[in-house]
């Protein structure tokens, strides 16, 4: 296993936000481990490094918990036998619920409207160990998981939501216990059970707990969605014979035929056919893509229109549909800083309760009124089961994953927690031009000759196109494009060097051919005097103009333009309107960079930028306070990309600039940016409700529960209530959570 790989297990007996932090620290204690986040919501850990996986359940089963690897892969069987798993686990806890309710509720209309629950005669001693006896059969069926989880934390010095619900029930039971067996040692006063108090409480959180697992199962459909795109069958053609294979078995090279209407099974380049191909799924690009030969195609995506033949490149788990699905579980499982403090915070949370409840019986008992014991009793139990911190856990990766799967919907891929919640605060947005604002697809517009003799357009051309075939830059294409349309023949060139951020040199039958900007011509001593005045007018038209000479000579200019992109103008307007600082960098010359500003209402540009300066560009913009978003799709983007607060890569660009950046646009639009920080302000904005709602209910919850009220009002908090309300908040936070799957970017 090669140090930068995943595994991902499935946790089993986690019951709080406090025990994300000792599984966490179990698993990074293993040798080779790189890092480990686990996802409440989801209870799996995500973990990077070279661990041996037996040593990781190992590690997990010594913390108190158990743990099964997740198979690699996002096959739809794993996902289909995961939601079958929560499935039978839903409908053990709604069985846990009426067991416990079946008992529970009818103890509570006979407290409240027929009689009372108190021991005062050797027949209701009698009738009341009866109910303690069902009351205790309840506790080891409906409550046994809450018992086992709490004595497993106890063995491993930790305390969690199972200790305080078996400390809080435990507590009731056993002092209804001694009510029953030894009255006479209580006062008349303090003569009251609570049975109907423990069976109510296992059964409301168990309820509660049901409707979470009920309610978190949506918060996956993104991934279900992808995995869904996926087809079952490929059609090969294998020694001249077709052949529907599982797409397990379709490997590298292989020939794969595509009629209309069916999805491509792997990736691949077309060789035969062309089609358009709807790409909606993935990039969030509504209108179909034409496909020729040499096309990319990628799996997932619908043929619609004609069949094509191309040659499988990307297959199995390599395929880009699957590294989305990867990238999208790996973002679901990270966390955000907010989140990683809420995590911490859970971590002290259970023993400071533990304390808090003991302290107010402590009060009760010294300070109280008669009979002390009761409302002891009351008030410590109580406070255990309102405090149970299960809607602090789920606060944030519940929103994560919806928030991560929202926008991976949209074609953004977000990488991991911090850009999300980094991009809600971006101040300043960094465009690359060629490729980001424009199509990064420059044709040659004019070919201006000087008056060197010898030297037509055509041969201009020609051996432009000669020197250009080997470079990399993205005028190069248009350059060889424009020759290959006037059928021009390319020559052999010699000791071809690529100058950065000036241009190319080579050598043609002992003459040195230069092909660049204005800065090579300078350097290289050429005169270009008589020509600026062109280049210029060709620059302010939003045209780049390239030199070019041989033999120390300036025998032509050619100019290309690159087409900005139709949504550019509109993207950019919707960036501004967010209060963010556009501004555009670009290897360009300043004419052309200001032509092409001007033209899409950028107020901020550098142009002649070299590639190592792009970094320091946004380094200084950073070291003025403001946090920077870098948005390129070049190799030269990648050092940018990666300094920038966030980085944001043109999914149509190259790998290293998607590898580099922290989230990933899968269409070619910038719209794509003003939605990913949409999503990312929702979800931030949906994570902080969470915790605010998780924190005040257990700010305002535990004061009550201890009964601050009762001086003033006569009031003490029934354990009931305070079971629901601990049930029934993380249902409100899974709900809200699930509100931002109804949400849209606006202005799109």
């Amino acid at each position: 296993m090669s140090k930068s790989s995943s595994i991902q297990l499935n946790i089993i007996g986690a019951g709080c936000a406090s025990c994300v932090g000792k599984i966490e620290a179990a698993i990074k204690g293993v040798a080779g481990v790189e890092s480990a986040e686990m996802n409440f919501a989801d209870r799996t850990v995500l973990v990077l490094g070279s661990p041996p996986i037996e040593q990781l359940i190992d590690a997990v089963e010594a913390a108190g918990y158990k743990a099964t690897a997740i198979q690699a892969g996002a096959s739809e069987a794993a996902m289909n036998e995961k939601e079958l798993a929560d499935q039978a686990y839903y409908h053990k806890l709604l069985r846990y619920t009426f067991v416990a309710l079946s008992v529970g509720v009818p103890l509570m209309v006979y407290g409240l409207l027929i009689g009372e629950m108190t021991v005062s005669s050797p027949s209701e001693q009698i009738v009341w160990s009866a109910v303690g006896l069902v009351t205790l059969a309840i506790m080891a069926v409906s409550g046994k998981h809450f018992y086992v989880g709490a004595w497993k934390s106890f063995l491993n010095h930790n305390a969690n939501m199972d200790t305080l619900i078996a400390l809080g029930t435990g507590t009731a039971w056993l002092y209804s216990m001694v009510v029953v067996a030894v009255p006479d040692l209580l006062p008349q006063m303090a003569r009251h059970v609570y049975f109907e108090a423990t069976a109510m409480i296992i059964g409301l959180i168990n309820l509660g707990l049901a409707l979470e697992v009920k309610a978190r199962g949506k918060t996956s459909e993104a991934i279900k969605r992808l995995i869904g795109l996926q087809a079952k069958t490929a059609r090969v053609i294998r020694d001249g014979i077709e052949l529907d294979i599982d797409i397990a078995q379709v490997l590298l090279g292989d020939i794969v035929k595509v009629r209309p209407g069916e999805k491509v099974p792997v990736d691949g380049v077309v060789v035969d056919g062309r089609t358009t191909i709807d790409e909606s799924m993935l990039t969030g690009e509504p209108m179909p893509i034409k496909k020729n030969i040499d096309d990319e195609v990628v799996t997932g995506t619908l043929n619609k229109s004609g069949s094509i033949t191309f040659t499988a490149t990307r297959v199995g788990k390599d395929t880009a549909l699957a590294r989305i699905i990867n990238m999208v579980k790996r973002a679901q499982n990270a966390k955000p800083p907010i989140g990683r403090l809420a995590d911490m915070i859970a971590g002290y949370f259970v023993p400071a309760i533990i304390i808090i409840a003991t302290i107010s019986a402590m009060v009760w008992l010294n300070f109280g009124p008669q009979p002390s014991l009761v409302f002891a009793v009351v008030s410590a139990t109580t406070v255990l089961i309102i405090a149970c911190p299960c809607a602090l856990g789920l606060a944030t990766p519940m929103s994560v994953m919806v928030g991560v799967g929202k926008a991976a919907e949209s074609g953004v891929l977000i990488r991991n927690g911090e850009a999300l919640q980094t991009a809600s605060k971006i101040t300043a947005m960094v465009l690359d031009k060629t490729g980001t604002i424009t199509e990064g697809a420059p044709k040659v517009t004019d070919i201006v000759l000087t008056d060197v003799k010898d030297f037509d357009e055509d041969t201009v051309l020609s051996l432009a196109a000669s020197i250009e075939r080997h470079s990399e830059h993205p005028l190069a294409d248009a350059i060889v494009a424009s020759a290959a349309s006037r059928s021009l023949p390319l020559v052999d060139i010699t000791m071809f060097n690529a100058l950065a951020g000036k241009g190319v040199e080579a050598d043609f039958k002992g003459q040195i051919l230069l092909f660049g900007n204005e800065k090579l011509m300078h350097d290289s001593k050429i005169n270009i005097d008589a020509y600026q005045a062109k280049a210029q007018q060709l620059a302010s038209e939003s045209k780049t103009p390239i030199y070019f000479s041989v033999a120390g000579q300036l025998v032509a200019i050619i100019a290309v333009a690159d087409p900005i992109k139709v949504d550019s103008v509109a993207a950019i307007k919707r960036l501004k309107r967010n209060g963010i600082k556009v501004i555009m960098l670009t290897g360009d010359n300043k004419s052309t960079a200001e032509a092409v500003a001007a033209m899409v209402d950028i107020d901020h540009f550098y142009a002649e930028v070299m590639p190592e300066d792009k970094a320091k560009k946004v380094a200084d913009l950073q070291a003025e306070g403001e946090i920077v978003g870098m948005t390129g799709d070049g190799i030269n983007d990648a050092p940018a990309l990666a300094l920038a607060n966030v980085g944001f890569a043109i999914g149509t660009g190259t790998d290293v600039a998607i590898e580099s950046a922290d989230i990933t646009l899968m269409r070619g639009s910038l719209h794509g940016l003003a939605d990913a920080i949409a999503v990312s302000k929702a979800t931030l904005a949906n994570i902080k409700q969470n915790l605010f709602g998780a924190f005040i209910y257990n700010i305002a919850g535990i004061p009550i529960a201890a009964g601050i009220l009762y001086p003033l009002f006569g009031v003490l908090l029934n354990p009931v209530i305070a079971g629901a309300a601990m049930a029934f908040s993380s249902l409100t936070v899974v709900s809200n959570a699930n509100r931002l799957r109804l949400f849209k970017a606006k202005d799109h």
